[in-house]
C-alpha cells in the first residue's frame, strides 16, 4: 500500500512537470523571443524558404555578385530582435547578426508592417537591393541602395540608402526601436562591419529584404 502511494505520487508529480515544459517551450517557439528579465536569446540565422535562397545565389552567380556574403533582413521578426543578418553563401549560415529599422510611411508612429515602392510613401521596399557608392551625409556614411525588383525599383529615386543611427542599439530589447523613413537603418557598430565587408569587396554586395 505504501508503494502504490508513492507511485501515485512519482506520476501526479510527473505530470504536472511535464505540463509545465510544455507550457514553458510553447511560450518559446518564435526565433528571437525576449522575455522581460531574461537575456535575449542569440541569433540563430535568418528563416528564408529554401527556393528564396536558391534564386538568391543563382541572382548573384548570373550577376556576378559578391558570391561569399549577402545581407539578409527579416522583416518578419520584431524591431527589438537582430534581423539584420550577414549571411555566407559558402556555409549557408550567418555568421552575425544586428538591429534595423523598418520605414514609418510617414507616420508618427508605425503600428506593424506596410510596404510600399512609391516615391514620398517612406515606407520599407521588399525585393532585393543591389548597395551602391558610399558617401558621407545628414547622417554620416551611407550607402546608396539600387532597387533590383518591381517592389523596390524607386529606392534610388526615394533616396532610401543604408546608414546608421545612434537611436538603433546594439543590443536586443523587448521593446521596439525606432523607425526610419525607408531607409534601412542600423547602429553606428554594426555599420562598420558593413562597411568592412563592401568596402574590400571587388564585387557588389546584395542585400535582400523579405517577410
Amino acid at each position: 500500500m505504501k508503494y502504490k502511494w508513492l507511485l501515485a505520487f512519482c506520476l501526479a508529480a510527473c505530470s504536472v512537470f511535464a505540463f509545465s515544459t510544455q507550457q514553458h517551450n510553447n511560450g518559446l517557439l518564435r526565433r528571437n523571443s525576449i522575455v522581460p528579465g531574461e537575456k535575449p536569446a542569440q541569433p540563430v540565422g535568418p528563416v528564408i524558404a529554401a527556393q528564396h535562397l536558391a534564386s538568391i545565389k543563382k541572382f548573384i552567380n548570373l550577376n556576378k555578385y559578391n558570391n561569399e556574403i549577402c545581407f539578409l533582413i527579416d522583416m518578419s521578426l520584431p524591431s527589438g530582435s537582430k534581423r539584420f543578418f550577414i549571411y555566407d553563401l559558402s556555409k549557408d549560415a550567418a555568421v552575425d547578426s544586428g538591429l534595423v529599422t523598418h520605414g514609418n510611411c510617414y507616420q508618427y508612429w508605425l503600428e506593424g508592417r506596410k510596404y510600399s515602392n512609391n516615391i514620398g510613401s517612406g515606407c520599407t521596399s521588399l525585393g532585393k537591393y543591389k548597395i551602391g557608392k558610399s558617401y558621407y551625409g545628414k547622417f554620416g556614411l551611407a550607402y546608396q541602395l539600387h532597387g533590383l525588383d518591381y517592389t523596390n525599383n524607386n529606392a534610388f529615386e526615394r533616396f532610401v540608402v543604408m546608414h546608421a543611427h545612434a537611436c538603433v542599439p546594439d543590443k536586443e530589447t523587448k521593446d521596439d526601436i525606432c523607425q526610419s523613413n525607408g531607409c534601412p537603418t542600423v547602429s553606428p557598430a554594426f555599420l562598420g562591419k558593413l562597411q568592412a565587408i563592401v568596402g574590400k569587396s571587388s564585387r557588389p554586395v546584395l542585400l535582400y529584404i523579405y517577410e
